[in-house]
């Protein structure tokens, strides 16, 4: 029987995490933008199995770069 690996554990994955509703309407009239200009993240995508997300919902990815400090990005979950 075949060890599961967890992918969310891994050093290389950014931290994935679902926006609430009030999240995603501030998000949008900051920035500009509607939920069809976000790329895209599947929602059978490892990162975010544990996350129960659905279609149109947004996941807020936040990686640490030595060069870069913290950046932030989103995406959309679309189904598969």
């Amino acid at each position: 029987m075949a060890k599961k690996f967890d992918v969310r554990k891994h050093v290389l994955v950014p931290k994935h995490s679902l926006i609430s509703e009030k999240e995603k309407k501030s998000l949008f009239e900051k920035q500009g933008f509607a939920l069809e200009n976000l790329p895209c993240i599947l929602k059978s995508d490892p990162a975010i199995a544990e996350l129960d997300v659905k279609e149109g919902d947004v996941i807020k990815i936040v990686r640490q770069s030595p060069t870069a400090g913290t950046t932030t990005f989103y995406r959309r979950v679309i189904n598969d």
